[in-house]
């Protein structure tokens, strides 16, 4: 008779295997609600979306609808005498914030309000462009006629140029002794890399329709005829600018061999050559020329709602394009 094997040693109890490729009961009903599951997590997510873009859209009008109704308004009461103020500052150029477009805006409401008793500018420019220049110059001399209001520039530290272009329209010019004015002239710069490209052993291969078409072009060579072209061009946008600079200025411009070649000076020199009229701040004008010490700041300026609506704009404006791409593509 045997002995029985220790406890340890025992064989456990036989479990009733399930046959391969079996599935226990119950699966199929398993599956059909994790799928129905699925199916509902995904709804409930598209009606997010959904409900997330309407949103978004409905805060993208809402925020237009308060620039269009609070965009260039002054900064205080307007109804009381002031001084109005509008800055000129930085770069001028179509679409910036010394744009024909922006400043000219500004402008306007400046003019147009009762308790305005002059419209100051405010003038911190290297220049820019003639055109835009060209533009604010003309408005200003026809909206001052119109509203029988002097308008006085104020020099900060730079207003050349494109600047001073503007700044000639005024009645008076105060600048600081130290600021620099002038620069009347027009320029067009670019680059020739043709001899470069000759020792490289590059060939430039450049189509046109037209003999001219492609004379700015820095890797062709420019003509005698192209440059005498682009030279009489630049001289009559210079005499357009001396004579907006003479109209401006009349008598009291000291006229010599150097005031139009594009040189500038400091303030002072400046009064000297009858460029300006004399030293004063923005402060100073307001008290002791306009009579009114109150300033209204009339400059439209680009605040941070308009950049949120700016991007957000892009963004659907980019999705709904690649929507549309998908969409096309699909059918």
């Amino acid at each position: 008779m045997t002995d029985p094997l220790p406890p340890d040693q025992a064989s456990p109890p036989s479990v009733p295997s399930t046959p391969r490729g079996a599935e226990p009961p119950g699966w199929e009903r398993a599956a059909l609600e994790k799928l129905a599951f699925a199916a509902l997590e995904e709804q409930r997510t598209a009606r997010r979306w959904r409900t997330f873009v309407r949103l978004a859209w409905l805060a993208f009008f809402v925020a237009i609808a308060w620039i269009a109704l609070h965009r260039g308004t002054a900064s205080s009461d307007v109804s009381t005498p002031h001084t109005a103020l509008v800055e000129i500052r930085g770069e001028i150029a179509a679409g910036g914030e010394a744009s024909a477009e922006v400043v000219l805006g500004a402008v306007r409401a400046a003019f147009e309000d009762e308790g305005a008793q002059a419209v100051v500018l405010l003038i911190n420019s290297p220049g820019g462009s003639p055109v835009q220049a060209g533009i604010i110059n003309d408005e200003l001399r026809r909206l001052k006629a119109q509203h029988k209001k002097p308008v006085y520039a104020v020099v900060e530290e730079t207003c050349a140029s494109a600047a001073y272009y503007i700044a000639v329209s005024a009645d008076r010019i105060f600048v600081d002794k130290a600021s620099v004015v002038g620069s009347i002239g027009v320029l067009m710069d670019g680059f020739g890399f043709t001899g470069l490209m000759e020792k490289l052993g590059v060939e430039r291969r450049l189509m046109t329709a037209g003999e001219n078409k492609g004379f700015l072009d820095p890797f062709s060579p420019q003509t005698e005829r192209q440059r005498t072209f682009a030279q009489a061009m630049l001289d009559q946008i210079h005499r357009q600018f001396i004579d907006a600079v003479k109209a401006g200025r009349g008598k009291r411009l000291k006229e010599d061999a150097d005031t139009f070649s594009g040189l500038f000076w400091t303030g002072q020199q400046a009064i000297e050559l009858g460029l300006a009229d004399q030293l004063g701040n923005l402060d100073f004008v307001a008290r002791e020329v306009v009579k009114a010490e109150d300033i209204v700041d009339y400059t439209r300026r680009e605040n941070v709602a308009e950049r949120l609506v700016k991007r957000f704009g892009a963004a659907v404006g980019d999705g709904a394009i690649k929507a549309l791409r998908a969409s096309s593509v699909i059918r």
